[in-house]
């Protein structure tokens, strides 16, 4: 090896050290500076962008999965494939810091050889100064030559790896198309090595065979390259092991397939925007926990209320503020609002005359006083009775909140078909009974929509079904059916609105009032409407705005009793206005529960008589 050193150094500097040394230094500098340097802050920009845009990906897979476009296989498989990817752009940013380093050891190594030799030479060898620092410098200086060609190979090969990180083939791939299809370069590189076994010193056999393989090699090419080239082709449309990993497509030039017009209909049911400050609440990598709170939110909802809500798509909106996010259904907007996250939302639920320091707000459901505060004030707020939650409790309290006041627009026909095909397996019988020969799927839609709208649950179907279709024969009209159907639901609509003292606290109305309600009564084969004078009606909506604001203030929940006859007309014409009053017929009561009057709806007489007269 020294003969081989000593040789490679007399071919190159031709015995003057100088002329080595300056070359030497040429080779460290492109190495050092061009090369490694480049690759190096290549690598690290990469690795710090991909790892800025990990929390997206994740969030992207996540809610493919969430929304049931991918399955668990397929999501596993994605989310590997960018922890693969970041790992690389880590790696490789760590492997430029090897090489550099092996560029600055070369440099550190020749030093310390021409130092060595030098010492050697003069005390050990009783050589005189020049010869020493000749003799020794020119071997030192081969060393690093020869040293320092691997590493500036590996310092290129480091730079090709990480700037072409983006193509579509594997590195494999290119390297092969571009030294096998080109013929000339295997000339170039068999003169090259057939010229250097010449050299005095120089192994002759090894560069010979070297030759003569690729002499052989370029001559034949020609002949392999259109058979070579159809089989990377054919390769080249299946997927290729090694990162980065091929796309699939047959050539560069193919276009990508076109995305069906028909997906552009597609509205999600239920969508989530986030605005760039929330979008770490769905990565699961910074411990955010939206998404698993969603699948929650669908659970409870199927256990609670038997509704099963449809996959709850989360996407980033750059368009929102930072901390804004808003809820769609089908498209459009519902509602909106706005979180800081890693702070508290403080409820003042008690009617607390403290202050907490923080950014005053209000909680997005109930409209209540709130304070934003930060962990360092939780504590404080807790013990003077504010309610605290963080802010993603806030965000998925008012989806679900959002979702259940929607419940009746969200369950769609193809729903209830999928609710009957379930329970056809149990209760057939009043199933084949029902439908087709009374009901079709759309009058069992308007039926449960008419109970989920008033926030009744629909999870005991069966029982639903039974009393409907006591009545089917007799009338196809939903609104009539599902009142029926509330009867059956007695006991979880009296539990609902029961009190802590064991009563049903409800408003009821003046017998007058009644009546006249009742002869505004329109039915017609679908629908139950109500149809009043209109001086008549602002009336008897002062009227209940004066009786449910009286109720409320006393702590109880507004809750009204009249005729069923009238019930079902009577709680759409109040709604609107009275979102929280709950509607209840009398024969809805069990007669367990037993009733307290809070207060008779009533209008002065001159009012009532001269309403009913129009």
């Amino acid at each position: 090896a020294g003969n081989i050193i000593e040789a490679f150094g007399n071919f190159v500097v031709k015995g003057n050290f100088i002329v080595g040394l300056v070359v030497f230094i040429i080779l460290v500098l492109v190495n050092f500076i061009v090369i490694t340097k480049g690759a190096g802050r290549i690598a690290e920009v990469a690795a710090r962008f991909t790892l800025d845009a990990m929390p997206g990906k994740q969030m992207a897979i996540d809610a493919e999965l969430n929304a049931g476009v991918i399955d668990e296989l397929q999501a596993r498989e994605k989310r590997q494939k960018v922890e693969g990817e970041a790992d690389f752009y880590g790696a490789m940013d760590g492997a430029s810091k090897f090489v550099r380093g092996d560029a600055i050891a070369g440099i550190l190594i020749t030093i310390i050889n021409v130092i060595g030799g030098f010492g050697i030479g003069i005390f050990q060898k009783q050589m005189s100064a020049m010869d020493a620092l000749e003799l020794y410098t020119l071997l030192s200086i081969g060393d690093g030559l020869v040293s320092q060609i691997p590493a500036l190979i590996t310092s290129a090969a480091t730079g090709i790896l990480v700037t072409r990180s983006t193509a579509k083939n594997n590195l494999g791939r290119e390297l092969t198309g571009q030294l096998f299809f080109s013929f000339k370069a295997i000339w170039i590189l068999a003169a090259m090595l057939g010229a250097m076994m010449f050299i005095p010193g120089f192994p002759f056999l090894p560069f010979f065979t070297l030759a003569v393989l690729f002499g052989l090699a370029a001559w034949y090419l020609p002949k392999l390259k259109d058979s070579f080239q159809s089989v990377l082709e054919e390769d080249a449309t299946s997927k290729t092991p090694g990162f980065p990993e091929a796309k699939g497509a047959k050539a560069d030039t193919a276009a990508p397939a076109e995305q069906p017009i028909e997906q552009l209909l597609k509205l999600d049911p239920i969508q989530v925007e986030l605005g760039f400050g929330l979008v770490h609440l769905a990565d699961e990598s910074k411990n955010g926990d939206l998404l698993a709170r969603i699948t929650g939110i669908r659970k409870n909802f199927a256990r609670d209320m038997g509704l099963i809500v449809p996959p709850i798509k989360v996407k980033d909106n750059l368009q929102l503020q930072a901390n804004d996010y808003r809820l769609l259904l089908k498209g459009e907007e519902r509602t909106k609002g706005q979180i800081q996250p890693g702070q508290w939302m403080a409820m003042n639920a008690t009617d607390s005359k403290e202050i907490l320091k923080g950014i005053p707000t209000k909680e997005p459901v109930y409209q209540l006083p709130a304070t934003w505060i930060t962990a360092v004030e939780k504590k404080n707020a807790e013990l003077k009775g504010f309610t605290v939650v963080d802010a993603t409790t806030v965000l998925v309290t008012h989806l679900s909140e959002t979702v259940k006041r929607n419940a009746a627009e969200i369950l769609s026909r193809q729903d209830v078909q999928h609710l009957l095909d379930h329970l056809q397996d149990t209760h057939s019988a009043v199933i084949n009974e029902l439908i087709p020969a009374h009901l079709t799927v759309g009058h069992i839609h308007r039926i449960l929509q008419n109970l989920l709208a008033e926030g009744l649950s629909i999870r005991n179907l069966p029982e639903i079904l039974e009393r409907i279709s006591d009545m089917a024969p007799h009338t196809k009209n939903p609104d009539e059916l599902s009142e029926q159907a509330r009867q059956a639901l007695s006991n979880a609509i009296a539990k609902q609105w029961k009190g802590e003292d064991g009563y049903i606290h409800t408003l009821s109305l003046d017998p007058e009032i009644e009546r006249a309600i009742s002869e505004g009564i329109r039915k017609s084969a679908t629908e139950v409407a109500l149809v009043l004078e209109p001086n008549f009606a602002w009336k008897l909506v002062d009227a209940f705005s004066v009786a449910i604001q009286k109720m409320t203030a006393s702590g109880f929940h507004p809750v009204l009793v009249c005729g069923p006859q009238i019930r079902i007309a009577l709680y759409r014409f109040l709604k609107s206005t009275f979102s929280d009053l709950a509607v209840i017929g009398f024969t809805e009561i069990p007669n367990s529960i037993p009733l307290k009057n809070f207060a008779v709806v009533n209008m002065p007489d001159a009012e009532k008589g001269s309403s009913l007269a129009t």
